[in-house]
């Protein structure tokens, strides 16, 4: 069933589907404003849209334009977040100064989680969840990702925690904020381009109709009539196509390089993902570019079965 939060307008698509209990997936739209390059990045937002829709669901790619907070975007609209130089990538905590001043801003994992949650959509595919940053022991730089995952009941299919973060705290924060973090098909947790990251699957399932069941078993753990059951997300992590991969071994470097480059600029708080990934782009010659879009496409393939399979198990 749709939210009838004032603040929120569905396309009609996802309207319909929600007050009809058919799945949707939500996407996020910072990887359209800030995670690509143009023309790649409208491109590989409908052909995200087309992977969800082939596999059974409706795309709900989530923005806010002029203040509105957009469940579902027309082909307009996706053009401005991906060419609008004003578009800003907004968190949580810049949700409400957005809309209240009427700007656009292009949503990130945990702001997208929020709206999906608002929204009354379970499952959510991006390409990498944000997380610990290197050095996070002096900075405290951690991603809001974490904080809303604990959060908000939305299921978060991803291909891991970027790589230019610290995998292994990462994991770690997820513990002690009580986020089951699942591993699709791996008994090893994944680093984004790379299958592999050294650091064993907190827990692992064997398709999206056992991750669907795992979901509906948290929100519905000890439920009480009329009452939530366990609250926050759960993370999925579905490693990136063999295919598509780029091995840990051969990314290690180009991330140090990166890094070393970003630290050199001065680059700090939330521009160091968006300066990082496209760095890597360069410094890989273009590779790093197709690997997110091949692992962006099948994590959507994947989400919209994990809806499809949670949408028939009962009610939400």
């Amino acid at each position: 069933m749709t939210s009838i939060n004032p603040h929120l307008d569905h396309i009609p698509e996802v309207r319909d589907a929600l007050h009809a209990g058919r799945p949707v997936v939500a996407l996020e739209s910072t990887i359209i404003s800030h995670g690509m390059p143009y023309p790649q990045n409208v491109q590989t937002a409908r052909e995200v849209e087309a992977v969800v829709r082939a596999y059974g669901a409706v795309p709900a790619t989530i923005a806010v334009l002029g203040g509105r907070i957009k469940v579902g975007l027309d082909e307009d609209e996706l053009e401005l977040l991906a060419t609008d130089a004003g578009v800003q990538k907004i968190s949580t905590r810049d949700l409400p100064f957005t809309v209240a001043l009427g700007l656009h801003g292009a949503t990130t994992v945990a702001t997208t989680m929020r709206i999906a949650h608002l929204a009354g959509i379970r499952v959510f595919a991006t390409g990498g969840t944000g997380g610990v940053h290197r050095g996070a022991e002096r900075s405290m730089d951690i991603s809001a990702d974490l904080t809303e995952l604990s959060r908000s009941e939305v299921c978060v299919v991803s291909a891991g925690v970027k790589s230019i973060l610290d995998i292994g705290l990462t994991l770690e924060y997820l513990e002690t904020l009580g986020v089951p973090v699942l591993v699709l098909g791996s008994r090893e947790f994944p680093a984004f381009y790379s299958r592999e990251s050294g650091f064993p699957a907190p827990l692992t399932v064997a398709t999206p109709d056992e991750a669907a069941r795992v979901l509906r078993a948290k929100w519905g753990l000890c439920r009480p009539e009329g009452s939530a059951g366990q609250e926050g997300g759960v993370l999925l992590a579905n490693p990136v196509p063999s295919d598509a991969e780029i091995g840990a071994a051969e990314m290690t470097p180009h991330i140090e390089r990166a890094l070393a480059d970003m630290k050199a600029l001065g680059i700090v708080g939330k521009d160091t993902t968006p300066y990082l990934l496209g760095r890597i782009v360069e410094i890989t010659g273009g590779r790093s570019l197709e690997a997110n879009i091949a692992l962006v496409k099948h994590n959507a393939a994947v989400a919209a079965q994990v809806a499809q399979a949670y949408a028939g198990q009962g009610l939400n």
